[in-house]
């Protein structure tokens, strides 16, 4: 990998990080059009780059993540955030042997388009428009929906926010909560993948994730540069969202997925 395929890597996942659309989905495709080889330092690549995607939302939201005086919401997103957890580490290989089928992920992203079009049909009464507002029990409840996004293509955003309209949520107040709620999702799935997994295990070149950073000089470049462009692309990307899907809702991103789908299936049944 060199610069140039990081730097565009970087830049999908902070665009797309906070969308109902899938990094996962979106980077998975970008390494293949580019003709990425896939390596081990490509998966964990794309895994550890969203630790700039985190504290894109840490910055944003600062006030409510270093307010110590409401100790609610952290046991709201502790609670909310063991489901992924414990069913991530379960099915961690499982996962990543879907990672590189591109047409099941493609099929996946259609489908969740088909359902992101009727959500905001379903769910036209919201009762709960803050983070305060929202118990433990829907906060577990909603980090059970986050699981969902264990498929590749099914988008961990698209998953949190509706199941936090399931929850009686408004669109703003689930988005936002899923921002928060990522926050200690993905930054446990960084340090698992960076500190704990090993990678290319059974082979006899497998290593932890950091070892992988540290083998030479363009790896911890381009660690960082991915982390810092993730970053401030991410910033951008969640204001812009927040914005789009209060006044909009979820259609444009349904026909985003259905059109971005189809245009993946038929490049990878044809290659």
């Amino acid at each position: 990998m060199d610069f140039i395929q990081a730097l565009l890597l970087a830049i999908i996942e902070g665009l797309t990080e906070y969308l109902p659309i899938s990094s996962t989905a979106h980077m998975g495709f970008t390494a293949a059009l580019l003709g990425m080889e896939e390596s081990e330092f490509l998966k964990m690549f794309q895994v550890s780059i969203q630790f700039g995607a985190i504290l894109s939302i840490v910055v944003l939201y600062w006030k409510k993540f270093f307010d110590f005086s409401n100790l609610t919401f952290y046991i709201k997103l502790a609670c909310a955030v063991i489901p992924a957890l414990v069913l991530g580490y379960l099915f961690d290989d499982k996962i990543e042997a879907v990672l590189g089928n591109q047409i099941a992920i493609s099929s996946v992203l259609v489908l969740g388009g088909v359902v992101l079009l009727f959500v905001d049909k379903w769910f036209k009464n919201p009762k709960i428009h803050s983070e305060k507002e929202i118990s433990i029990k829907k906060a577990v409840t909603i980090g059970f929906w986050q699981c969902l996004a264990m498929m590749p293509g099914t988008s961990r955003s698209a998953a949190s926010i509706i199941g936090g309209m399931t929850q009686g949520l408004s669109r703003k107040a689930s988005a936002e909560f899923s921002f928060f709620l990522a926050v200690p999702t993905m930054l446990a799935v960084t340090v698992y993948s960076i500190f704990v997994k090993t990678w290319g295990k059974g082979t006899v070149n497998e290593m932890k994730g950091y070892e992988m950073i540290l083998q030479d000089q363009q790896h911890i470049n381009l660690f960082i540069i991915g982390n810092v462009v993730a970053f401030f692309v991410a910033l951008i990307a969640v204001k812009t969202f927040i914005s789009v899907l209060t006044k909009y809702g979820f259609k444009f991103w349904g026909w985003y997925r259905i059109a971005i789908g189809i245009i993946l299936l038929i490049y990878f049944y044809t290659k």
